[in-house]
């Protein structure tokens, strides 16, 4: 009973292979035949059929110690039942004492058929137990009901004797490859309806039947070709289908969680449902050609990569996404990585490498202040300005290198040569130049009679004047756009000496560790000493690198101005732009034109509107110093002692108003002291200007002169000479003294 059982239950599982193949087949062809759309209720039904085919075989493949240990004992029970009632027909005829040639045909058929089942129920055995009872049932030996015992044994026989090959064939699901549309429909219900995720392994094992037929295509060269194509098309669909939409999906689950403080929309599973996702996330790995498809790893990597480089880009977010990855592992085990980012400020401000690629615009959108080395938003949307500062700088060198200081630098290089050639259209320009030969010459001929000082009312002629020639849609003249060339430039060698100093504060803060920079360990040395192995000592090497390259730029600093003045200062200085030697004749008009300006904007803060205000903007006084540096023109403008000057006629104009205060007249008295204030004002203006231009003109060495630098870098090189000349006749005297000896 036992045996018959699993025979019926083998079998039972056959044939229902069997069946649901020929129905999934039907339905498919027909529908393509047809060519009648299908609804996605009847797709999805294929699907769940198509899978249970593959359960099937699945079942059978992982019972094959089972099925292997039973079928010899079923093929057994099922020789003796037919056995059996060949040995009664047999009986039946040897009865009959009458000889006759057919019925000894018919008995050793029977005899034939009974040796061939005495064994293992191979092909040909059954074949020939077949032939034999072919010949065996004429002379009626067997009754009827007898013939239907055998013939449906030896049916049951030659099943299970090819039970594995049979369970393949009626399981071979390689059809799938001309329906195989239906797989991102069957993927989409896997992500929306997260219910027996595991079935997706059935639905991989369906398509990997279609690979062996690949093997013998014989309209192209290779049959690689078509397996690439095939594997390309369905590894598209994995990723569109299944991957993507289960990462923004568990990504976006994660959002929401941590934002459940701001005011989303309803979340309710009892309202609007609720998505296990973690289902999908613990099946395991999907084997399919030469890889292996692991949703979990795989969600981990685009979290990591996602969170990595949103914490990158706002760097003030890391403590979302920390709580975010605490989150994911909590809720789907999912173990993410550490971003690993370099500590920064929370007001981490723009980063070097933007201002880098965008010089042009920040040098206009930034104003700079001298003494506390900071930029300042010009103007903003928001309700509140950015500023950068050294931290800032410090902050993005950390994260970059010590690499990006020179490219920056090189940048800014580009930058100033565009802003050069502009400068030098200007000074060009027959207007500016012959006013300025006219300002000068007169300066020439009569700096004895206005006590050597450059008149305060020439220069704001001038910077009148200028007007004349014509204005911008925004009403500013030729003098303004000269004025706000300079800043820009100014602005850029604010953010190089910025940047140096960004530099200097990051080693700093890194270098800070060592205990004496006097007498610095060698690691690599103590690691051979204590003999320790090959990788230790490339480790302290590597070490030992970082240490003395951190000490090196901490020690020295690149002199990054200097750099730029020797660069841009011999075309300067050249006879064929003689057209820029006038250049400090227009500095009387250009800082009373800047220092209305100034009072401008200042005025423009204590508005309601406050478009165009401003408090600072030092990078004017740095522009005049460098590029008076460059044209070696420091001494030429102290020749016009024009902030003396200015004081001079402020201090005439204050004690003039002064001799008026003493009327009684109160409107009189009231106006005498707005204007006092206002003179005041505009002379603070001008000694700010001045202690900002004092103060830049440090940074350029302007005690010297060009001629005075030269010579000064020809005593230096004489003196190292001299040193070296020295060694030599100590080497030389040395050598003298030991050969005498010998």
């Amino acid at each position: 009973e036992d045996l018959s059982a699993r025979c019926v239950l083998f079998i039972q599982g056959l044939l229902n292979a069997y069946n649901i193949s020929h129905l999934v087949r039907t339905i498919m062809n027909l529908h393509v035949a047809l060519s009648k759309p299908m609804t996605k209720t009847a797709v999805l039904s294929l699907c769940r059929l198509l899978e249970l085919l593959k359960a099937i075989e699945h079942t059978f493949h992982r019972r094959t110690m089972l099925v292997t240990e039973s079928i010899n004992h079923v093929i057994q029970h099922l020789s003796f039942k037919t056995l059996s009632c060949i040995s009664t027909a047999k009986k039946r005829i040897m009865s009959d004492k009458r000889y006759s040639e057919r019925r000894l045909d018919v008995l050793s058929a029977l005899v034939l058929a009974e040796l061939a089942l005495n064994g293992p129920g191979t092909k040909e055995r059954l074949l020939t137990v077949k032939l034999a009872m072919a010949v065996g049932t004429k002379m009626r030996a067997f009754k009827e009901d007898e013939l239907q015992i055998i013939d449906d044994t030896l049916k049951r026989l030659e099943a299970i004797s090819q039970l594995r090959l049979k369970i393949r064939q009626a399981c071979d699901c390689s059809f799938l490859y001309w329906h195989r549309v239906i797989f991102p429909l069957y993927l989409d219900d896997l992500v929306e309806n997260v219910t027996d995720t595991h079935r997706i392994h059935y639905m991989v094992g369906a398509l990997r039947d279609c690979v062996p037929q690949m093997h013998a295509v014989k309209h192209l060269e290779s049959s690689q070709k078509m397996m690439e194509s095939f594997d390309k098309e369905i590894t598209k669909n994995f990723n569109e289908h299944l991957l993507e939409p289960l990462c923004r999906s568990i990504e976006t689950d994660l959002r929401l969680h941590i934002h459940l403080h701001l005011q989303l929309d309803d979340r309710n599973p009892f309202k609007v449902g609720m998505r296990d996702l973690s289902h999908l996330l613990k099946v395991k790995p999907i084997r399919f050609f030469d890889r292996t498809i692991n949703l979990k790893v795989h969600v981990e990597h685009y979290l990591n990569k996602t969170f990595y480089n949103l914490t990158t880009v706002a760097l003030h977010d890391w403590k979302t996404y920390g709580e975010m990855k605490n989150m994911a592992e909590q809720k789907y085990g999912l173990t993410l990585m550490e971003s690993h980012l370099p500590s920064q400020t929370l007001e981490q401000g723009l980063d070097v490498l933007e201002i880098m690629r965008n010089i042009h615009v920040f040098v206009s959108k930034f104003l700079y202040n001298l003494n506390n080395q900071i930029f300042v938003e010009r103007t903003s949307n928001n309700k509140h300005l950015n500023t950068i500062n050294i931290r800032h700088v410090a902050n993005s060198i950390r994260t970059h290198g010590i690499g990006i200081m020179n490219t920056t630098v090189n940048f800014t290089f580009q930058f100033l040569r565009k802003k050069f050639f502009i400068f030098s259209q200007f000074m060009y320009d027959e207007h500016i130049k012959s006013r300025l030969s006219k300002d000068f010459k007169f300066f020439k001929d009569n700096h004895m009679l206005t006590d050597q000082k450059y008149p305060f009312d020439r220069g704001d002629k001038f910077n009148k004047g200028i007007r004349k020639l014509g204005l911008t849609p925004d009403g500013d003249s030729y003098l303004d756009q000269f004025r706000t060339l300079v800043t820009q430039i100014g602005n850029a060698m604010g953010y190089v000496r910025m940047i140096r100093s960004g530099g200097l504060h990051c080693c700093s803060n890194a270098i800070r560790f060592i205990p004496d920079l006097e007498d610095i360990v060698s690691f690599e040395d103590a690691c051979k000493q204590d003999e320790l192995s090959a990788e230790t000592q490339t480790a302290a090497k590597n070490l030992d690198n970082v240490i003395n390259n951190l000490a090196k730029n901490f020690a020295e600093g690149t002199e990054y101005f200097k750099m730029l003045v020797d660069v841009f200062a011999p075309e300067f200085r050249n006879n064929k732009n003689n057209h820029l030697k006038n250049f400090y004749v227009i500095l009387p008009p250009l800082t009373i034109n800047f220092v209305e300006h100034s009072i401008s904007c200042k005025e423009k803060m204590n508005r309601k509107n406050k478009v165009g205000a401003a408090f600072t903007d030092d990078g004017f006084a740095m522009g005049l110093a460098y590029i008076l540096k460059l044209l070696d023109q420091y001494h030429d403008f102290d020749s016009f002692h024009w902030f003396q000057s200015v004081r001079d006629k402020f201090k005439k104009e204050k004690e003039e108003v002064s001799k008026q205060a003493g009327s009684r007249d109160e409107k009189l008295q009231q106006t005498t002291s707005l204007t006092l204030k206002r003179l005041d004002q505009y002379l603070q203006e001008y000694e700010l200007l001045y202690y900002s231009l004092s103060s830049a003109r440090i940074f350029f060495r302007a005690d010297l002169t060009s001629a005075e630098e030269e010579k000064e870098k020809a005593d230096s090189k004489a003196a190292s000479a001299g040193n070296s000349t020295d060694d030599q006749t100590n080497v030389a005297s040395s050598q003298e003294s030991s050969a005498s000896k010998s």
